[in-house]
């Protein structure tokens, strides 16, 4: 389920506002353990498109 999801916002991530709501939708659904190993993926992913820092705000909560 992780690679599904990290392959679902690759595909978005053209749109900031999708990309935020497939986030909040992968973070549901993936197990704990999963969610961390997403959370070290995006922030390496986001690094050279600013346009998506806003979606880190999901991963506070």
């Amino acid at each position: 389920m992780l690679e599904y999801s990290k392959t679902v916002l690759k595909k978005v991530s053209f749109d900031t506002l999708l990309f935020c709501k497939e986030l909040k939708k992968a973070l549901m659904t993936l197990l704990p353990e999963e969610v961390e190993e997403l959370k070290v993926w995006l922030e390496s992913y986001i690094t050279d498109k600013p346009e998506l820092h806003q979606s880190l705000v999901y991963l506070k909560s």
